[in-house]
């Protein structure tokens, strides 16, 4: 699908979403054999819930069958929350994961690891632990890659 199609998607899709009080984060279409699938993410502060996201997937599906946007081939639309697996891309990545740890691989080649200890439109501040939670302020322009890590039992405090 070319990136006119997907922006042509993301014009149509946008709207509907904001209505519904979510961002729009990314809009992805790939052939499954036969199948187009159709990936919506959306996001908001606080986080997505199963009912926001089934709200989300009937309005969306209406829009896209009212335009006949994807034309006549079938097609799956899945409609999701980022989840962790996503790369931090925006400052409101960065502000709705204050508190979370994340690895980020910097554009001179180095990677920290930290926690968000704050964020804004030029940059995040991290807690690094390799330097005793010493503050790092990392540039957004200087991020090449950033992920928030899973983690299973921290610690408070």
């Amino acid at each position: 699908m070319s990136a006119a199609s997907t922006d042509h998607l993301t014009g149509l899709i946008g709207p509907t979403v904001s209505a519904l009080g979510l961002d729009l984060d990314a809009v992805e279409l790939t052939t499954a054999g036969r199948r187009r699938v159709l990936r919506v993410v959306i996001d908001k502060d606080g986080g997505v819930s199963l009912d926001q996201i089934a709200e989300a997937t009937r309005a969306v599906s209406k829009e896209l069958d009212a335009g006949n946007a994807l034309g006549e081939q079938p097609y799956t639309l899945e409609v999701s929350s980022r989840g962790v697996d996503r790369p931090l891309t925006s400052p409101r990545h960065w502000v709705r994961n204050v508190g979370r740890l994340v690895e980020v691989a910097t554009s001179d080649g180095t990677v920290v690891t930290g926690r968000v200890s704050g964020a804004d439109d030029t940059g995040a501040d991290l807690d690094v632990a390799a330097d005793d939670g010493a503050p790092q302020r990392v540039h957004y322009r200087d991020v090449r890659r950033a992920l928030v890590q899973v983690e299973f039992a921290r610690k408070e405090g």
